[in-house]
């Protein structure tokens, strides 16, 4: 018996004898199958290799940021969010290890886990049980959980506060329950909202976009762009990051703003004429 990890987005699977047939989370049209078709390895593969290893960089006070190096299925980042004590991981990657569980310990622990949406789901089961913390995932990504657990705490409606000054946020879009985080008291009390790529950070950073589909892009309506966009201007943040590298770093709720009219004038025909 092997817990499957698709290799193209690097979920990780209930054990089985035989690897899936096909992985449902790529198999659909937001996510693709590889070209050179469906492919599994296993976290032990991984780790067997060598290959791998987890780079933790501090971004600013109570921040860090958690990259596989060299890059492996989606390529996002993770977080580590310090909140008076209450540490939370924010969003997964597969790779994980001895040593990147020490580092983890070095910086106060992990209290708990919460994902954006299920392209990062990863490993996040055995994240949980190496860290022996919850993990929140939105109840309307339920059916998008390929390994369930008695971790997962499944919530509801708009909001959830894990602790004071850490609270998320449904805002749908990307997915259905597609969650971001908003942490008050990060840049100097100026605020931060974690995305994921539900509100996505583009190569002008100046910006952000909003899509159904990266990879194939497919776009978000925009009365859904519009309403994504209102939910997070009563948030108080001046910066923003991505899963990706990439962040607004100041003003980052009026780049939201400008963003998502931009983007609906383009949907609508008025940003330009072609």
């Amino acid at each position: 018996m092997q817990q499957h990890v698709c290799t193209t987005c690097g979920v990780q699977y209930s054990s089985t004898l035989e690897p899936p047939t096909r992985c449902a989370i790529c198999d659909e049209e937001r996510q693709f199958i590889h070209s050179e078709g469906q492919v599994w390895t296993t976290l032990e593969q991984l780790r067997d290799s060598s290959k791998y290893s987890n780079e933790i960089v501090n971004l600013e006070a109570g921040l860090y940021r958690m990259t596989t190096k060299p890059e492996f299925a989606i390529g996002q980042s993770a977080f580590v969010i310090q909140n008076d004590g209450f540490n939370l991981l924010w969003d997964c990657i597969t790779y994980f290890d001895e040593h990147t569980l020490a580092e983890l310990r070095q910086l106060g622990g992990i209290q708990a886990i919460a994902l954006s949406h299920p392209h990062y789901y990863s490993t996040q089961v055995e994240w949980a049980e190496a860290l022996d913390v919850p993990i929140y995932i939105h109840m309307d990504d339920h059916k998008w959980v390929m390994k369930p657990s008695e971790r997962i705490q499944f919530w509801s409606g708009e909001t959830l506060e894990l602790a004071p000054g850490l609270t998320l946020h449904r805002l749908g879009g990307h997915f259905k329950g597609g969650t971001v985080a908003h942490w008050a008291n990060g840049n100097a009390g100026k605020g931060v909202l974690f995305t994921g790529d539900i509100i996505q950070v583009v190569a002008d950073q100046d910006w952000v976009s909003f899509m159904y589909s990266y990879p194939n892009l497919i776009p978000l309506p925009a009365n859904k762009v519009a309403e994504i966009a209102a939910k997070v201007k009563a948030l108080p943040f001046d910066r923003l990051y991505n899963a990706f590298q990439r962040a607004v770093q100041q003003h980052a709720n009026e780049s939201v703003q400008k963003s998502a009219d931009r983007y609906i004038a383009a949907l609508e025909g008025r940003l330009f004429v072609t």
